[in-house]
């Protein structure tokens, strides 16, 4: 029988959604939709001083600016809810009273003080820094009476005499042995009742039925800990898959000092999510060694666990600005316009309504601009010059090919050779200015660049002939009067 995979991402929501982060989103969700399985979303909130309601729904945004959906989560239900673990309290009361029934969970009553001293006296000795399991051994009526007058105490796993080694058969790293005998009873349950990460996670995972853990490879530390849980629960373990760190061009972990680093900054920095997903699934993994630009729909059938590298992955951000141009060029002109209008509005330039109403104007605008965007945010430095009703052109600009004789010549016949036109379209405006230099004895460069300067206000614009037909008469005119003027307009 086929098992029917389960998986899940669970961000702790402390900040924003880092690209590591989104990446193991994307594998699980990849994994999921390839099988048939489950994509769970949980969210690991039991950091009370800095998860907060803001960064979760963040984390929401984030994802489903991606486009992954997940099947059980927040805003979405599921059968084995809640998925907030600090609403699953009684879940990890219940999984602790299991434990003690069969003897795999023991109270601890040992202070901070003295679990330091006995620290200090094993480093000293050469001995293991580890708890020496102290409480262990405790006569039974002896815990029940320490308990029953409320004197403090943790609960600790009871890892087994004569458990051999614990095998990781991971599926990204292959087998990974780690010596029982390494393994401390470690903490279950503070003081306080609060569960530990490797004690709720394992909960969360059995309860949950989850079948594969994909997730960074700073976890795989805490994997045979959380396999002796998993045993003493009695629960399957899960098919681990640890992945290598993401780093940055100079070979140290992605931190911010790289630059934009959650998903959210890349949205705000005019990156697509169809190009930020493919260029985070090619961290790491990959289709068949050759292939770049993939389709979510693509992932979705032909992601597997054996493709991924367990080699760091060198994050670029200049390929991902590539990938970015080549998701813009490749655009459907409708979707790309829609994709314009928060970039347009944002600039105060045009509103979703302007856009609507002028929507074959701007079908004409964008093969002049997509072969020339990286980012989104280029949209409205490029196009503003087309929609805004204060022109101002850059004076460093002006500077270079608006300036002395030859120039302002050149805008005032331009400007006396587009106000005879009877049909002002591309090619007519093209055929009047490409005559002005060989009229006027300037070089057609001098010529162009000054023309371009008065009407688009740049060095740098979309084909110059294609602007001022997309410009209009009256305001094409206009610019060049004002620049014949040396006024400005």
């Amino acid at each position: 029988m086929t098992e029917v995979v389960r998986v899940r991402f669970a961000p702790s929501p402390t900040g924003a959604l880092h690209v590591g982060g989104a990446r193991t989103a994307i594998y699980n969700w990849a994994l999921a939709r390839r099988t048939g399985g489950t994509f769970i979303l949980r969210i690991d909130d039991t950091d009370a001083e800095r998860s907060t309601a803001e960064n979760t729904a963040q984390i929401l945004r984030s994802l489903e600016w991606l486009g992954l959906d997940w099947d059980e989560g927040p805003e979405v239900g599921g059968p084995f809810g809640p998925y907030f673990q600090t609403e699953r309290a009684d879940h990890y009361r219940s999984a602790l009273d299991r434990m003690k029934a069969n003897g795999s969970a023991y109270p601890c009553f040992c202070s901070a003080t003295e679990l330091e001293a006995k620290r200090e006296a094993a480093r000293s000795g050469d001995g293991s820094a580890g708890y020496d399991r102290t409480c262990r051994h405790l006569p039974a009526d002896t815990v029940a009476a320490r308990i029953a007058a409320g004197e403090p105490h943790v609960w600790r796993l009871s890892v087994p005499e004569d458990r051999g080694d614990i095998l990781v058969d991971d599926a990204v790293r292959g087998e990974t042995t780690f010596p029982a005998s390494a393994m401390d009873d470690f903490v279950l349950v503070r003081s306080d009742g609060t569960p530990t990460y490797n004690f709720a996670t394992v909960v969360d995972d059995a309860d949950m039925e989850i079948t594969h853990v994909i997730r960074g490879d700073d976890h795989l530390s805490n994997t045979p800990r959380q396999i002796l849980v998993f045993e003493a629960l009695g629960h399957a373990v899960p098919r681990f898959a640890h992945l290598s760190m993401i780093w940055g061009a100079d070979g140290k972990k992605l931190s911010k000092r790289h630059g934009a680093t959650s998903v959210e900054a890349f949205h705000e920095e005019g990156i697509l999510p169809e190009a930020l997903l493919n260029y985070l699934a090619l961290l790491g993994w990959s289709l068949d060694g050759d292939t770049t630009i993939i389709s979510a729909d693509t992932l979705k059938t032909s992601f597997s666990l054996d493709r991924i590298s367990k080699n760091p992955a060198i994050f670029d951000p200049e390929k991902l600005e590539w990938m970015n141009g080549m998701y813009i060029r490749e655009m459907p002109p409708g979707v790309l316009i829609e994709r314009m209008v928060p970039w347009l509005e944002s600039a105060g330039l045009a509103t979703a309504d302007d856009v609507a109403a002028r929507h074959d104007w701007f079908v004409s605008l964008v093969p002049l601009i997509s072969e020339r965007l990286k980012r989104m945010t280029e949209i409205a430095p490029t196009v503003g010059f087309l929609l805004t009703d204060r022109f101002e052109p850059d004076p460093a600009a002006v500077a270079k090919g608006l300036t002395g004789a030859e120039a302002y010549r050149s805008v005032s016949a331009a400007h006396a050779a587009l106000e005879v036109l009877e049909v002002w379209e591309t090619e007519t405006v093209e055929t009047a200015l490409r005559a002005l230099p060989e009229a006027l004895g300037i070089k057609p460069k001098i010529v162009l660049q000054a023309v371009r300067v008065a009407v688009t206000g740049s060095t740098v614009s979309p084909p110059l002939f294609e602007s001022v037909a997309l410009l209009g008469r009256d305001i094409a005119l206009a610019r060049l009067d004002a620049a014949s003027r040396g006024t400005g307009e």
